[in-house]
């Protein structure tokens, strides 16, 4: 490939991987076929992709999938969903892939939700890239509330997958509730309180 279809090919992907979307100032990006050569690929413009050099190597030359694709679908918002504008002064912590926001109506104090970026109706529907962005700022924010709050001694996390399961924002979000000791009775069986007479067992 010449420099300058590496550049092109770079630059069309905005110096993103492809399919994990992390940017070239991260790790080092390299350009190679979307249909290898051994299987008939040509060395067009066309015929070439982005991505980190870990993506790259799991690929390798037996794969043609074209990643480009996946690249821009991390772009797709809803105009009228509201994880999709929420305000940026809403923004506690963020990723190039999600972000995170203090929940507007909080179980506890502290409460936050961790937000892909693209929009998706749920969890079941995130890429790998995205599981793996989701739980590195799940991670980050827990170790911020720590810091900021001695009390907090314990965490649930959770999501709603589906109208039936209490989900009112179809727009995958993952909640962060922070728990402290005494902060109700008898906290046996935790996330099982969904359905109320489940949660003692």
């Amino acid at each position: 490939i010449t420099g300058t279809d590496r550049y092109e090919v770079l630059k069309r992907a905005k110096f993103h991987c492809e399919l994990c979307g992390i940017s070239a100032d991260k790790k080092a990006l390299e350009v190679d076929h979307i249909l290898p050569r051994n299987n008939g690929g040509q060395d067009e413009l066309s015929n070439y992709q982005a991505l980190c050099y870990s993506c790259n190597s799991m690929k390798r030359d037996r794969d043609d999938t074209d990643f480009r694709d996946i690249a821009e679908s991390y772009k797709h918002r809803e105009k009228d969903c509201l994880f999709c504008k929420i305000e940026k002064n809403r923004v506690i912590a963020s990723n190039e892939l999600c972000y995170a926001i203090r929940d507007g109506y909080p179980v506890t104090e502290h409460h936050a939700l961790i937000i892909p970026h693209r929009h998706v109706a749920d969890y079941f529907g995130l890429y790998q890239s995205e599981l793996n962005a989701v739980n590195q700022m799940i991670n980050q924010v827990k170790d911020d509330i720590k810091k900021l709050d001695s009390s907090v001694t314990g965490f649930n996390i959770g999501m709603n997958n589906g109208e039936d399961a209490g989900q009112t924002i179809f727009h995958c979000h993952i909640h962060l509730i922070p728990r402290r000791k005494g902060d109700v009775e008898n906290p046996k069986g935790g996330v099982r309180g969904v359905i109320a007479d489940k949660q003692k067992y």
